[in-house]
């Protein structure tokens, strides 16, 4: 629809007057007075600084795991390598001199890097890989520089969280936890294989060894799966103490809030600054308006409509009570004609900001009020 108020000029001027009906919907954070959940600035500075909610039966128990399932995938090529080794020395014991013959270093080497990198590479890759599950890629070196106000702790306070804090109580569940359960997968795996064990003295010793190997190897991956389980819960209870040491008190909040987000006091001030710009900006373009439109006491409605630049009305000002009142003492000092239409005025108010052309619904009550306008030449179309 195409907002033209020249079409309108043969209306009956009541409608001018007519009202409207208008369409317009550690230790116990409380403990220390420290009662509110940490911001994200808070936890994102702790973060930075290295402190950070992880389990380190997570990671150990992935590492123990993942190193016995490769010492077994690789048993066959060790013991190879291990005889080789025994046969080589036992072969030139008499012929090397230990104490000057550089070849001793290098077969020791040779056969330490064929025998053990493989683990520690395994063991390494399974350490970042727990640490990068928990905690996600961090680098920081705060953790390392010296903190010389540990230098003489308070003992009746490390004592108080080492031996009576919730978290001294459940270490001390998870250590006797992981005993019991360690023996009683050993436990299980043991009576399950007795007979066989009372029969091992009848065996060859390479039948037996292999037998025991067996069994060790069993026990271990059964146990490292066990407390990679138990694990999870360690970290949800780690991260729930790492969630309670970061509590703020009510007065660190607010001085943080302060910090970065400004001094409520300043922060109202400058809004009240930039309200008085905006009214001052606001009144200079009154004498540019068509016409007022007014509620007649409460609200002001200062609008402009330009055919060669704007599709309909746009509202150059606003306000109520003073505002209003100065907008309408504006209007009548440079002529701009005023049109009392309460329903229209307050519904300009509510929906249409300074700067914005008004809606569709109210192109044809304007179009009306500033087609009688121009017929009437008290501004000039």
């Amino acid at each position: 629809m195409r907002f033209d108020p020249l079409l309108l000029l043969r209306k009956p001027l009541f409608l001018l007057s007519t009202p409207l009906t208008l369409p317009v919907c550690v230790f116990a954070a409380e403990d220390e007075g420290r009662t509110e959940e940490p911001t994200e600035h808070k936890i994102r500075k702790a973060r930075e600084e290295g402190k950070v909610a992880k389990s380190s039966e997570f990671t150990s128990s992935l590492v123990l795991l993942l190193a016995i399932i490769t010492l077994a995938l690789l048993s066959s090529s060790f013991l190879s390598t291990v005889i080789e080794m025994l046969r080589y020395f036992f072969q030139h014991f008499t012929e090397i001199d230990v104490t000057t013959d550089a070849r001793v270093v290098v077969m020791v080497l040779r056969y330490f890097i064929r025998l053990a990198m493989p683990i520690i590479i395994v063991a390494f890759v399974a350490a970042l890989l727990g640490n990068l599950f928990q905690v996600g890629f961090l680098f920081t070196a705060k953790p390392l520089v010296p903190d010389f106000s540990r230098i003489a702790p308070n003992f009746a306070r490390y004592f108080k969280r080492a031996i009576f804090s919730t978290e001294a109580m459940f270490n001390l569940g998870k250590t006797i936890f992981k005993i019991a359960v360690i023996g009683f997968i050993l436990y299980l795996n043991i009576r399950a294989e007795l007979d066989r064990i009372t029969n091992l003295l009848t065996l060859p010793f390479l039948v037996s060894f292999g037998f025991i190997a067996s069994v060790a190897f069993r026990v271990i991956v059964e146990a490292a799966v066990a407390m990679l389980v138990f694990s999870l819960f360690d970290y949800l209870f780690q991260r729930r103490q790492h969630l309670e040491s970061l509590k703020m008190s009510r007065q660190e909040v607010k001085e943080e809030r302060r910090m970065y987000e400004g001094d409520p006091l300043i922060k109202s001030r400058l809004r009240e600054r930039m309200r008085q710009i905006l009214n001052r900006n606001m009144l200079r373009a009154v004498p540019k308006a068509d016409v007022v439109i007014t509620n007649p006491t409460h609200y002001s409605i200062a609008m402009e409509y330009d055919r060669l630049t704007s599709p309909a009305p746009v509202v150059l000002a606003k306000g109520v009570d003073e505002m209003a009142m100065r907008i309408r003492e504006i209007a009548s000092e440079n002529g701009i004609p005023l049109v009392e239409n309460k329903p229209l005025a307050r519904a300009l108010y509510r929906e249409v900001e300074v700067g914005e052309t008004i809606p569709e619904k109210f192109y044809e009550v304007m179009a009306t009020i500033l087609a009688e306008v121009y017929r009437l030449g008290q501004k000039p179309a």
